[in-house]
This record gives C-alpha cells, sequence and structure tokens, in this order.
C-alpha cells in the first residue's frame, strides 16, 4: 500500500522557525555567543594561553593528532586535541579570532570609508562624478574576489596586509552603491535645501546634514559585513592565498583538517564551528538592528 503524505496542522509551526524569530528579536544570544568565540578570546588571547594552554606556534611532533579531551586517548592538556604538527587546536583557534577580528575591523573601516566618501560625492554632485564611481563600481563588480587576491598575492605576496586590501577593495563598493542611493534621496529634503539658502558649504552639506542621515544604514550595513569578511578571510586562506602558515587562522585550520576529517575530525570541526557560530551571531545582530533602526520595519 502507497504510503500518504499527511499534512500537518496548521497550528503546528516548525519549533525551529520560532527559535530563529525569537532570537531574531532579542539579541542577548548572538551578543553572547559573539563575546565567547570572537571578542573576549581576541582580546584576552595572550593571558589565556601563556597561563592555562600551550603556545599556538609551538608545536610537538610527539603529540601529533591527539584527539578531544572526551574522547579515548584524549588528555585535558589539549582540550581540543592537536592537529598533525602537534598544535594545540584550542590555542590557535583563541588567537584564530584575533586575526579574524584584526581583518574584520581593518577591512571594514577602509573600505567602509572609501565606499562611503566615494557615495556621499556620487549622489551629491551626479553628473560626470557619479559616472566615474559608478563605472569603477562596474569594474570592480566584474573581477572576481578571488582573482582579485591571486593577482594581488602575485604582487605583493601572501600576508595579513594582502588579505586587508582585498577585502577593502571588494567592500568599499556595497557602501559606495548603498550611500549613494541614500544620498540621491536625501539632497532634494527640505533640510538640505535650506542649508544651501543659508550658505552651507559643499562640505558641511555632506558631513553635517547628508552623512548623519546615513548613519543608521551605515551601521546595519557594517554589522552583516563582519560575518562576510570573516567568511572570506576563511575561504581565501582555505584556498592558499590568504593568512599564510603557521599563523593561526580559522580558514587556514579547516585547510589543514581537511584530508583528516575521517581520522582526525576535530582538526577541521573546532575552527569550523567557530566561523559558522560568529558568522551566524553577526547576520542575526545585523537583523535585529535593522529592525531596530529602519522606522518602516520597527513600525511593522
Amino acid at each position: 500500500m502507497a504510503n500518504i503524505a499527511i499534512p500537518l496542522p496548521a497550528r503546528q509551526v516548525s519549533r525551529v522557525r520560532q527559535a530563529v524569530g525569537q532570537v531574531r528579536r532579542y539579541p542577548v544570544v548572538p551578543l553572547t555567543i559573539l563575546m565567547v568565540f570572537l571578542i573576549i578570546p581576541a582580546i584576552f588571547a595572550d593571558v589565556i594561553t601563556d597561563n592555562w594552554l600551550y603556545d599556538p606556534l609551538s608545536g610537538k611532533v610527539s603529540e601529533r593528532l591527539i584527539p578531544p579531551a572526551w574522547e579515548e586517548g584524549g588528555s585535558m592538556d589539549h582540550i581540543f586535541g592537536t592537529d598533525k604538527l602537534g598544535y594545540d587546536i584550542l590555542s590557535r583557534v583563541i588567537h584564530g579570532s584575533r586575526v579574524s577580528l584584526m581583518v574584520a575591523g581593518i577591512s571594514i573601516f577602509t573600505g567602509g570609508f572609501v565606499g562611503i566618501t566615494l557615495g556621499l560625492m556620487a549622489g551629491y554632485f551626479g553628473g560626470w562624478w557619479d559616472h566615474i564611481v559608478m563605472r569603477l563600481v562596474d569594474v570592480k563588480l566584474s573581477i572576481q574576489s578571488v582573482l582579485l587576491a591571486l593577482v594581488l598575492v602575485g604582487v605583493m605576496g601572501p600576508g595579513l596586509h594582502t588579505v586587508i586590501i582585498v577585502i577593502a577593495l571588494v567592500l568599499w563598493v556595497r557602501y559606495a552603491r548603498l550611500i549613494r542611493g541614500e544620498t540621491l534621496a536625501l539632497k532634494d529634503r527640505d533640510f538640505v535645501l535650506r542649508a544651501k539658502v543659508n550658505g552651507a558649504s559643499t562640505f558641511r552639506i555632506l558631513t553635517r546634514h547628508l552623512f548623519p542621515n546615513t548613519v543608521n544604514t551605515i551601521i546595519v550595513l557594517a554589522t552583516l559585513e563582519v560575518g562576510q569578511v570573516i567568511l572570506l578571510e576563511a575561504s581565501l586562506s582555505f584556498l592558499g592565498v590568504g593568512i599564510p602558515r603557521p599563523t593561526p587562522a580559522w580558514g587556514l585550520m579547516v585547510a589543514d583538517g581537511r584530508d583528516l576529517v575521517v581520522r582526525a575530525w576535530w582538526v577541521a570541526f573546532f575552527p569550523g564551528m567557530a566561523i559558522v557560530l560568529t558568522v551566524l551571531s553577526m547576520n542575526l545582530l545585523g537583523d535585529w538592528l535593522r529592525d531596530k533602526l529602519d522606522p518602516k520595519l520597527r513600525n511593522a
């Protein structure tokens, strides 16, 4: 007899969907995850590893591939186990959070500053300036990020500075397009026209009237971009064009463990979970900020 699918009643909504909705309404969970997995480890990485754990750059081949403490053959000396070179995984995950936070902070600030400046000027002045900025945006969008990273690595060499430059070149386009659209909608508003009549300079109009009205949008975009930056940095490191060895980076640790998934699953699992939890938390926090800062969504 063929199986007949019986539809569930409408009131039996997925508990997972309800839980995600509650998390989006209250940012306590994503903030807690960020504090535990990103901010606190990044700030106190040296203190934690110097007093309780091992040096993330010092490994012993005799202690390679030790399983986590709760697995058979594990040890409390290496709670998350060790990798194929004997590095302590927990120490490297903690120091990897510092690398991720540094890359995210510098690249978002740099790319955001360039993109916001160009977007304000393109939206306010229009004309040839707008055409130049938008053509630069089109050129960047036509170049794949990984290909750009490969070119820069060939010119500058792999390293932290190369990753930051690549990510900043990716991010400025998003800020420029978004802020240009906001500026086009604001520049003909009454408060801007009154400022012009009162003799306000162009610089004052851009910095005191237009920019403050885009701050909410910038905050939400920057929050959402943190997760994307961490994911992009991990992807570049995974492909070998990002953070060089032996610097502890989450993407690099996942790459080191991809061939050991069957016999030593912990090598790639723990840095991978750090990436997943951090990116998910930043996206949920960004959604919550968008709901709170956007008047239309807040009223709804």
